[in-house]
């Protein structure tokens, strides 16, 4: 595996697979590998010739207060678990060949990116104003056939789903299924800030989710009997929702019944964590 920190380079590195028209996959993270990015990463080398990671902690997502300065890095320790799994490249580029001197675009997807963790009490848009530019840059950067992202970020998906469709982006997003602890806690790389007390509390977001697709099997479909079902979850375990709402898994948009394409999205503060969680009802095994 060869880590790379430029544009230049990277597209030098991939300017003969692309002539011989070898598939090319990449996985954006921001690193502080976990098995979640390694799931990925395994699914880009079953379907592809070569396979990059990006590896670039990006600022613009984050807003004023959110954890920039401590969001945990270790380059040497995740360039070690990508070439285990058969990376061919590592894209680690410093802040400024991301965002030059005098950068000034912004993309942004309306009305995906207000809703969720883009409402404006919440993250707002401008966090996906973030994520969307930065992915945009590297599809332009990479040039890839397909990219690998994870349905723990939902709403993450679905925004960059859209961005893609309505640009002419030419690559397929493939999103792959949440990996998650052995007790259920979606991994994440802030699972790390979490004390054991505080461990044990977030366990709330999985509960909630599990309660309320045990409802959808036996039969329900709606919306505020399932809501309810996901609520008493975090009514016992001293864990406030910031949200938790239920919603098409293909747009966003709330729904009043649940059907095989909808999401119960969950995102709560567990002691100084942000944490997030969802999962598609009603889905025929």
């Amino acid at each position: 595996m060869k880590t790379v920190r430029t544009v230049a380079e990277l597209r030098a590195e991939l300017a003969e697979p692309r002539r011989a028209g070898r598939r090319i996959g990449l996985v954006p993270t921001m690193g502080s590998f976990h098995e979640g990015h390694l799931s990925l990463m395994r699914r880009a080398r079953e379907d592809c010739s070569v396979v990059v990671v990006s590896l670039f902690v990006n600022p613009t997502q984050f807003g004023p207060g959110e954890d920039l300065d401590t969001y945990p890095r270790d380059e040497a320790r995740d360039a070690a678990l990508a070439e285990a799994e058969g990376v061919d490249l590592l894209f680690a580029p410093p802040t400024s060949e991301v965002y030059p001197e005098g950068f000034d675009v912004v993309v942004r997807v309306r009305g995906l990116s207000g809703v969720l963790c883009g409402a404006p009490d919440r993250r707002g848009p401008d966090h996906f104003d973030g994520v969307t530019t930065v992915v945009a840059k590297l599809f332009n950067m990479v040039a890839p056939d397909v990219a690998y992202f994870g349905q723990k970020d939902a709403q993450q998906s679905v925004v960059i789903g859209r961005m893609v469709r309505d640009l002419d982006i030419p690559v397929r997003i493939e999103v792959c299924p949440t990996v998650r602890e052995s007790d259920g806690l979606a991994m994440s790389s802030r699972n790390a800030y979490l004390s054991d007390e505080e461990r044990r509390r977030a366990l709330a977001l999985h509960g909630a989710l599990e309660a309320a697709d045990a409802v959808v099997a036996r039969g329900e479909r709606d919306a505020s009997v399932v809501l309810a079902a996901a609520r008493a979850e975090f009514d016992s375990s001293d864990v406030e929702p910031e949200y938790l709402e239920l919603r098409s898994a293909t747009d966003l948009a709330p729904v009043e019944q649940v059907n095989g394409s909808t999401v119960l999205a969950v995102a709560a503060r567990v002691g100084r964590t942000r944490l997030i969680d969802n999962k598609v009802l009603g889905e025929t095994p």
